[in-house]
């Protein structure tokens, strides 16, 4: 049995994420404080029994293809989606936004990230049932974005964010500080915007610059909006709480990228063959399917990309702890 799930477990599912959603953003709000690390990790642990209770739901009315889908495209976006984090952090850091408000700030940046997303997918969807040879660009897309995913740095990201930054303040006027939770305040008798309201704009808009990979490697496991879009949900959801959890280490771990570009480019090669087997372009094969072509499976999917992000973790604990242990000792002096 692998059927699409019935229209009201689908909608009832997107009110359920907006219902964790919305009492988030209460609970941040009436008590605006720092996360301790034992609540980030409860709540890490909260999103990712949810994604996994979604899981098995989606085994019992859809089968375990349709399941393996999702937990997949979970994985895959969530492991793209760590590299919002830094951005994140580099957000909140070139405005100073207060350490207790930032909770509530990334919560508002997860539902505008929601919003664009779903924008993405709706779009994605529609371009991906009428031209089925979108699978060649957004193949090449990735493959090119893993490329550049080695090649580039941390460095280059702050630099792009800075400018974007700077754009927003010299096109929108604010006050020179926060007001608490408010986006807009009183100054000299006149109403103006808090920093806030730019801090969000320039989180939702780094956001949507990561969609542009995260949405298409979704696609390339399952061709089922639904499932992009959950898979993308669950994924954001969990980002608040390892922003705060692992802090500044995520800037730390070495080879992480490494196992962030080898995800994208799998996905873009299984997005390739996808495209091969489902071939309608004239000039490719004379317009027919090139069933020669090797068809990746979901289990081989999810093996690959939780290899490689683990493979990429392990790597990058080990050398932190050896520059840790390297610093600790400190220069041997005769």
């Amino acid at each position: 049995m692998d059927l699409e799930p019935p229209l009201a477990f689908e909608v009832g599912s997107v009110a359920a994420l907006a219902l964790v959603v919305a009492v988030d953003l209460v609970l941040a709000h009436r008590r605006p404080r720092v996360p301790t690390a034992k609540e980030s990790a409860l709540w890490l642990l909260v999103y990712l029994g949810l994604a996994l209770a979604f899981s098995a739901v989606l085994l019992a009315l859809s089968g375990a293809e349709y399941a393996g889908q999702f937990v997949t495209g979970w994985t895959a976006a969530l492991t793209l989606s760590i590299d919002n984090l830094f951005v994140f952090a580099i957000i909140l850091a070139a405005f100073a936004v207060p350490r207790r408000y930032q909770q509530g700030v990334l919560l508002v940046g997860i539902v505008l990230a929601l919003v664009l997303r779903g924008a993405v997918i709706a779009v994605g969807a529609v371009v991906v049932d009428r031209f089925s040879a979108v699978f060649y660009l957004f193949g090449l897309f990735l493959v090119y974005t893993a490329v550049n995913q080695l090649l580039g740095s941390h460095e280059h990201e702050e630099d792009a964010e800075n400018r974007v930054i700077a754009f927003l303040r010299r096109r929108i006027r604010t006050s020179e500080e926060f007001d608490g939770g408010r986006l807009r305040t009183v100054v000299d008798g006149r109403r103006v915007l808090t920093p806030l309201v730019v801090v969000l704009i320039a989180i939702g808009t780094s956001d949507l610059v990561f969609a542009l990979d995260s949405v298409p490697a979704v696609f390339g496991i399952t061709q089922s909006p639904f499932l992009v879009f959950t898979a993308n949900a669950f994924a954001l959801l969990a980002l608040r709480p390892l922003f705060f959890l692992l802090g500044d280490l995520v800037d730390r771990l070495a080879y992480l990228k490494y196992g962030v570009a080898v995800v994208l480019a799998f996905i873009g090669v299984k997005l390739f063959f996808h495209a091969l087997h489902t071939n309608a372009l004239p000039f490719v094969n004379g317009g027919e399917a090139v069933t020669w072509a090797p068809e990746i499976g979901t289990a081989t999917s999810l093996a690959v990309i939780g290899g490689a992000m683990a493979a990429a973790m392990i790597a990058s604990l080990v050398a932190l702890r050896r520059g840790s242990r390297r610093q600790s000792k400190g220069p041997r002096h005769r």
